[in-house]
């Protein structure tokens, strides 16, 4: 996901290329479209694996919260790929913050900062 944000930002901070942008925009939206919240089963709140995780464990008892950000997500990762298919760039950079908004929320929620 990060790869694909690092793209796009690229893109809408130096020399626009759209069809790079397109390709990222349509990765984060096959990603955000996926069902995401089923890669975190019971469990992965203790770290197991080879890193320690860094998801709070509200994430696996706030499902209001949880629901809220991640449709959000889904929205603007859908919109995002709508826009960047258009090529406008200005439009583009505008998407591009609200997706960015859409990460945070759940980061800021849910993710422990990485120490």
């Amino acid at each position: 996901m990060a790869w694909n944000m690092g793209r796009i930002k690229a893109n809408v901070d130096g020399t626009y290329n759209k069809d790079e942008v397109i390709k990222a925009a349509n990765a984060i939206q096959a990603i955000a479209n996926s069902g995401m919240g089923a890669l975190y089963l019971p469990g992965t709140d203790k770290g197991k694996g080879w890193k320690e995780t860094r998801v709070k464990p509200e994430l696996f008892t706030d499902k209001e919260g949880v629901g809220k950000v991640a449709t959000n997500f889904v929205q603007q990762a859908n919109e995002m790929a709508k826009v960047a298919a258009a090529g406008d760039a200005a439009a583009t950079k505008v998407q591009f913050g609200k997706l960015g908004e859409s990460c945070k929320g759940c980061h800021d929620k849910f993710r422990v900062d990485e120490k």
